[in-house]
């Protein structure tokens, strides 16, 4: 597929990436000559440096010929600038436009046929935003995504010595908590996936991946390891945007057990935006000005009786020095955002218990456009090593290497695996355990586990109609 990215920014560098190891044509444009040098030093990627609100420049890129445009550049009004122009001039497909700005939400007509004419619209800062709720309503998991609008849950957690499922194999889950619907996918141990057999037994600090309905998600995580009271009190430092949007989630959906009076403490250095924030959300938090790597200042915040602290400025450094120190002086839990990978990988699980990134937050939404055949969700996982996706099958048994043929049957790639099966639409949905008897059916969403992102293309070959269906 050849891609057209606008924006060399943390979100397009990392779209970049992991597009381009999935053989991919992609070309990048951008202001900054800098960036530019650094992505094509790095890739096997084209670079135009320039600015994508020119019909010349983008003309220069290929748009001509180009399948699919990603404008994800952190300015909003050139992202759909840029979607008008490849719809307009050039006849782009699929244009997928980043969008900060939470209030156009309620003028999709202007985002789209009648307006800019993106095709689909993302919305990192509140996909980050939904993604730490599920996060606080489950405080023992690492990662919490949806399949199915809800109807399924996929978790990480990690395996705590004494918790009932150490020693035993995933395939004994169903024998401790028999009426819950819930399956192990995936076990990572040091960071590589371990092979999935009735002898692959759990073991203290394994990272245990499962699939289960939302009721019974503290129930499996349970088995996992010990049970945390869910957070009373939450700091949040830093990164005013998502903090306004955070804190609101939090009061209109009531994700807090049981809040005690001052709940939510805000730590912003920015006097300006202190005063904005202390306006805007009202009763709703505290909110005080200064530095949350400050120890006086935490002190202040009343860390010590913390349950939750969570830092969200873009600077990935103090996010995880201030999450050290909230540790240090008393905060029984902390989650950092931080958008490089490889720091996210070397800290989670030590003193910060979570790591999360907007630029993962940004990918997970566009992996299912960018991806062959009808996938409705798809979702990285272990820092981008492993992949889950919903996929729906389509055809029949003769059009169709899925559809008609049981679990067992479905030729998948080694270590992949089917995770569940939903059927049915809607609140009618019916989620499924994946045994090896259960046979496919036309329009089921099939969850499959995919253990390295290069199984990805088979993957999506064997989802893929025989052209004689249609």
């Amino acid at each position: 597929m050849k891609i057209l990215i606008m924006g060399a920014g943390r979100i397009g560098a990392s779209v970049a990436e992991s597009l381009v190891s999935e053989a991919n044509d992609i070309t990048v444009i951008d202001l900054d000559a800098d960036k530019i040098a650094y992505l094509q030093s790095r890739f096997d990627l084209r670079g135009i440096v320039g600015d994508a609100t020119s019909p010349a420049v983008l003309k220069e890129a290929g748009a001509e010929d180009t399948d699919m445009l990603l404008a994800v550049s952190s300015r909003d009004e050139s992202n759909l600038v840029v979607c008008l122009l490849a719809a307009r001039l050039f006849n782009i497909p699929t244009r997928i436009a980043r969008v900060r700005n939470s209030e156009l939400r309620n003028f999709p007509r202007i985002l789209k046929e009648e307006g800019f004419e993106t095709t689909a619209v993302i919305w990192p800062e509140q996909a980050l935003t939904d993604y730490l709720i599920k996060l606080i309503d489950i405080p023992e998991a690492l990662q919490v995504q949806e399949f199915g609008e809800g109807a399924a849950n996929l978790i990480a957690v990690k395996a705590e010595a004494g918790s009932p499922m150490i020693g035993g194999t995933a395939n004994e889950l169903q024998a401790h908590i028999p009426k819950a619907r819930a399956k192990i996918v995936a076990i990572f141990r040091n960071g590589r996936p371990l092979e999935l057999t009735d002898r692959t037994l759990i073991a203290p600090n394994d990272e245990v991946v499962f699939i289960c309905t939302p009721e019974h998600a503290r129930l499996v995580t349970t088995q996992l390891r010990r049970r945390q009271e869910p957070a009373r009190r939450l700091i949040l430092a830093g990164g005013a945007v998502t903090t306004k949007e955070l804190v609101e989630s939090i009061c209109k959906k009531g994700v807090l057990r049981n809040p005690i009076p001052d709940t939510i403490c805000v730590l912003e250095p920015d006097p300006i935006q202190a005063e904005r924030l202390s306006r805007e959300l009202k009763s709703h938090a505290i909110v005080l000005e200064g530095d949350f790597d400050d120890e006086d200042m935490l002190i202040s915040a009343g860390v010590e009786m913390c349950d939750l602290f969570i830092s969200l400025s873009d600077d990935d450094e103090n996010n995880i020095l201030s999450g050290l120190l909230a540790k240090k002086l008393g905060a029984k839990r902390t989650i950092a955002l931080v958008n490089r990978k490889v720091y996210g990988e070397l800290i989670e699980g030590s003193k910060i218990d979570v790591t999360v990134s907007q630029t993962q937050a940004a990918l997970d939404e566009l992996i299912q456009f960018v991806r062959k055949g009808d996938i409705t969700a798809a979702y990285t996982l272990r820092h981008g090593i492993a992949e889950a996706m919903e996929i729906v099958a389509h055809g029949d048994k003769h059009s169709s290497k899925v559809v008609g043929r049981t679990v067992a049957h479905i030729p998948l790639p080694p270590g992949c695996s089917v995770a569940a099966v939903l059927r049915g639409c809607g609140e009618e949905a019916e989620i499924l355990t994946a045994d090896a008897t259960l046979e496919i059916q036309s329009e089921d969403h099939v969850i499959v586990f995919v253990p390295s992102r290069r199984l990805i293309p088979k993957v999506e070959r064997i989802f893929t109609v025989n052209i004689g269906f249609f």
